[in-house]
C-alpha cells in the first residue's frame, strides 16, 4: 500500500508541472477536500464555481473561474490545459434559484466543454443506486448524467457516495442539532432502513486516486459502518450526551413536522426525494467499503461541537460571499 501511494504521489507530481486539475466547487464542501488532496500532492489546481466572492481557503494556490454555463467558449477556455476534471456540481433540491433540470443541463454543458478542451479524464460524483426511470428526480437526474458522461467518450471514474459526513456536513450535524433541542425525535416509519455514510476526506482521497487511472470505473463510495437509521440517531444521541425519546412516525407526518421546523430555521431540513430514497434503501449497497474513517469515531472526536449550530443549505446558496462554517 505504501509503495502504491508513493507511486501515486510521484506520478501526480510529474504531471502537475504542465497540466492542471480542475475541481468544481473548491470553496464548498466535498470540492474543498478534493482540492486540498491535490495540492498536497503538488498539483496545479483551479476551480469552477458560482461563488467567486466566497473566501478562498487556499489563497493564490487555487485560481477561480466562473462556470459560464451560458458561454460555452469561455467554459472551454477555462478548462484548456486541464488534465482531470473533478465534478462535484449538483443541487440538493429544487428551488427558485436552482433546479435539478438546470443542473442536468449545466452538467451536460460542462462535459461537452471538457471534451472540447481536451480534458483527459473526468471524476464525477454521483449517488448510490441511480436509475433513470426513478420517480425520484434526484436519483433519476444522477443516472442521466452518468449516462451522458459514459457516452461522451471521455475517460471517466464515477463515484457513488451515500451520505457524507465531515466538519461542514449538513445531515449528521442537523440530526445532532435536533437531538440537542427537542425532547422527542421522530424517525420516518420504523427507522429500519440502512445507510453507509462515508467521511468526506475519504471520498476526496478516492477521487484523487481515481483521477490518475485510465480505466473507466464506477465505484460505490461507502464507509466501513452500516447503520439502521433509527440506530444512527440513537448512537448520535448517546455520543453527544443526550437522552431522547426516538419514536416511529408516519412518513407524511414526519415530513410535515420537518417543514414546520424548516420554516423556523428558513431552510429545507429534508426533501421528499431524500426521505423516500432513504426509506427505500437507495443509500445502502452491499459492496466492500472504500472509506476508512468510521462515523462513530469521527463523531466522538467532534462530540463537543456536533450539532451546536444549525447548518443551512439555503443559507449556503444565498450567502455566496461567506465560507461554509465548520462545526
Amino acid at each position: 500500500m505504501l509503495g502504491g501511494e508513493r507511486s501515486l504521489v510521484s506520478d501526480m507530481h510529474n504531471n502537475s508541472q504542465s497540466q492542471s486539475h480542475c475541481v468544481t466547487g473548491a470553496f464548498g464542501y466535498s470540492g474543498k477536500y478534493i482540492a486540498q488532496r491535490l495540492l498536497d500532492h503538488g498539483c496545479n489546481v483551479i476551480t469552477l464555481t458560482n461563488s467567486l466572492h466566497r473566501p478562498n481557503p487556499f489563497g493564490d494556490r487555487v485560481r477561480a473561474f466562473p462556470f459560464n454555463f451560458d458561454n460555452p467558449a469561455e467554459l472551454v477556455r477555462s478548462l484548456t490545459g486541464v488534465a482531470v476534471l473533478y465534478n462535484t456540481y449538483w443541487v440538493r433540491f429544487n428551488h427558485k434559484t436552482s433546479t435539478h433540470a438546470a443542473a442536468i443541463r449545466n452538467t451536460r454543458a460542462l462535459f461537452a466543454a471538457a471534451k472540447a478542451a481536451g480534458v483527459r479524464r473526468i471524476v464525477h460524483i454521483s449517488i448510490t443506486n441511480p436509475v433513470e426511470d426513478s420517480p425520484l428526480e434526484y436519483f433519476a437526474g444522477k443516472a442521466q448524467l452518468e449516462r451522458a458522461l459514459i457516452e461522451s467518450g471521455i475517460s471517466y471514474a464515477i463515484l457513488r457516495p451515500t451520505v457524507l459526513f465531515g466538519r461542514e456536513d449538513i445531515l449528521v450535524n442537523n440530526i445532532a442539532w435536533a437531538l440537542r433541542r427537542f425532547p422527542v425525535f421522530g424517525v420516518f416509519g420504523d427507522g429500519s432502513y440502512r445507510l453507509r455514510p462515508i467521511y468526506v476526506d475519504d471520498l476526496a482521497e478516492l477521487a484523487v486516486s481515481a483521477g490518475q487511472g485510465t480505466d473507466n470505473q464506477i465505484i460505490n463510495a461507502i464507509g466501513p459502518e452500516t447503520f439502521h437509521y433509527r440506530e444512527l440517531v440513537t448512537i448520535i444521541a448517546r455520543i453527544i450526551g443526550v437522552r431522547r425519546l426516538i419514536v416511529p412516525t408516519p412518513p407524511l407526518l414526519g415530513y410535515a413536522m420537518s417543514r414546520v421546523v424548516g420554516w423556523f430555521v428558513k431552510d429545507r431540513l429534508i426533501t421528499v426525494d431524500e426521505m423516500k430514497g432513504l426509506m427505500t434503501g437507495l443509500l445502502y449497497v452491499t459492496t466492500f467499503p472504500t472509506g476508512k474513517m468510521k462515523l462513530t469515531e469521527w463523531a466522538w472526536q467532534h462530540r463537543a461541537e456536533l450539532g451546536r449550530r444549525y447548518a443551512s443549505e439555503l443559507a449556503r446558496r444565498s450567502q455566496r460571499d461567506r465560507a461554509y462554517l465548520p462545526l
